[in-house]
Parts: C-alpha cells; sequence; structure tokens
C-alpha cells in the first residue's frame, strides 16, 4: 500500500519554517508539535484566568451593596480559579502517572512517537 501511495501521489515537503522548529517525524517532530500544543492551551488557560478575575473583580467593586452581585462576582471568581487548577492539575496528573507507569515524568507530557 505504502507503493502505491507513493507512485501515485508522491511526497509532501513540509515547509521549511515547520521542518526547522519541529524537525521531520521520524525525529520526533510530531511530538513536539504536541508538547508546544498543550503547552499553548495551558498558557491561554492562565490568561483566560486572569482575564476572568478581573472582569470578576470589576463586578465586585461595582456590586454595591447588592448580596446577588456579590455573590455573582465571588462565584465567578472562585470558578475561574478552579477551572485554572483542573487545567494545570492535568498536566500535573499526567506527569505522576508517566512516572509511575513508565518511570519517566515526561512520557505523556511530552511524547515520543515511533515512527518506522
Amino acid at each position: 500500500m505504502q507503493n502505491f501511495l507513493t507512485q501515485n501521489f508522491g511526497t509532501v515537503a513540509p515547509p521549511p519554517e515547520i521542518a526547522n522548529r519541529f524537525g521531520s517525524v521520524e525525529s520526533g517532530g510530531l511530538g513536539v508539535f504536541i508538547n508546544t500544543i498543550l503547552r499553548l492551551l495551558v498558557v491561554v488557560a492562565g490568561v483566560y484566568t486572569v482575564f476572568n478575575i478581573v472582569l470578576a473583580g470589576y463586578a465586585f467593586l461595582s456590586a454595591g451593596d447588592d448580596p446577588k452581585k456579590i455573590a455573582g462576582a465571588w462565584s465567578k471568581i472562585w470558578q475561574s480559579i478552579l477551572g485554572f487548577v483542573v487545567a494545570a492539575g492535568a498536566l500535573v496528573i499526567a506527569a505522576i502517572v508517566g512516572w509511575v507507569f513508565f518511570g519517566d515524568p515526561y512520557f505523556l507530557v511530552s511524547p515520543k512517537i515511533p515512527t518506522p
């Protein structure tokens, strides 16, 4: 099947910028790419958390004496912090599972995909 695909479709080379940054699939470039995406998602979760806490703080300050608005602001702060803890905790749990079962804490966080 591999011969059929290469005869009829040829090979596709990655753009030079991608090949230089991540490397080829054979050298582990796909694992590096997945690791970069995971780190980006954690950073986005952190920025989103800070943004939500600032908005909730503003809602808290502008609530005045309305207990419903104050409770809503506190719940938004709590939910933002809890969401970030879940996002960061997922990486910590993945590292612990990788360490316990595979002897490498980066086994699941930074995957090395075997290629032929």
